[in-house]
């Protein structure tokens, strides 16, 4: 599929009098403005088309998914504003993932690890918009009430998970669809009741938005398969985190890179 393909097959799933199409070619970019709202959403083609030898229809689906509850978010906002709303959750991004909304207000953020970064969602059911200090006044809260309800909001989501094992190491998969999958790395109380169940060493990863993997580590190649199985839910999520997995440690999250060698370097003098 090119990307003229991905364009006119996204015309044909959103409704074409509710948006004006704005295609760049050289920039492989695809604008859609709504009429009525007179805002508008970015759409990075080379990355969709990425996913769609991988996923096929269903990296569309996702697309279209996405504009048709972004857009209507937006509705529900010129409407009716946020004041009353108070279901915030914390989601985990990118570091890299920007830092202002397309109006140029600054997201609510928090800092996490050198990989990722904290910013707080506004629960709009099937979808959710990251809270700019823009929203605020409309919330009728301060900064830190918002921070402060997102952590308690996060740690009442379910934590089911289902387990793989592989060459000897356990692997926990909590993958619910929620938005928050990746979340539940701050629930604090959840993850050290992981912890207890570790025998080998507990590394963590939150490749995309809609996974977190928990793997119990207990030999060398356990190391290589967690890369392996980050790398691959990395490159096939909707909203990609990162590729990094890490070590957990009484509540410290510290790059793979560093501590793993030197862990187990520890670990040989114990004997």
């Amino acid at each position: 599929m090119e990307a003229e393909d991905l364009v006119e097959e996204l015309k044909k799933r959103l409704p074409k009098e509710n948006f004006d199409w704005q295609f760049d070619r050289r920039a492989d970019k695809l604008r859609i403005v709504h009429h009525t709202l007179h805002k508008g959403m970015d759409i990075s083609l080379p990355e969709i088309l990425s996913k769609y030898e991988q996923k096929k229809e269903r990296a569309i689906d996702e697309v279209v998914y996405t504009v048709r509850e972004t857009f209507l978010a937006m509705e529900q906002e010129q409407a009716k504003g946020f004041a009353g709303e108070n279901t915030i959750y914390p989601v985990i991004r990118s570091t890299s993932f920007p830092t202002e909304s397309s109006a140029g207000q600054a997201f609510l953020t928090k800092d996490h690890t050198a990989e990722t970064r904290i910013f707080y969602a506004l629960d709009l059911g099937n979808t959710y918009r990251l809270i700019d200090h823009g929203m605020l006044s409309d919330l009728q809260m301060t900064e830190q009430e918002i921070q402060e309800v997102a952590m308690f909001k996060v740690k009442a989501l379910p934590t089911a998970y289902k387990q793989d094992i592989v060459s000897d190491n356990i692997f926990y998969f909590i993958n619910n669809n929620d938005g928050y999958d990746a979340s539940r790395i701050l629930n604090q109380p959840f993850m050290k009741e992981m912890e207890q169940k570790i025998e080998g060493h507990m590394v963590v990863s939150v490749p995309h938005q809609d996974v977190l993997i928990i793997g119990d580590i207990r030999n060398d190649t356990g190391y290589d398969v967690v890369a392996q199985i980050a790398m691959q839910f990395f490159t096939t999520g909707a909203v990609p985190v990162t590729s990094l997995s890490f070590i957990y440690e009484d509540g410290k999250l510290e790059p793979i890179f560093i501590m793993a060698k030197n862990r187990l370097a520890r670990r040989e003098k114990k004997k």
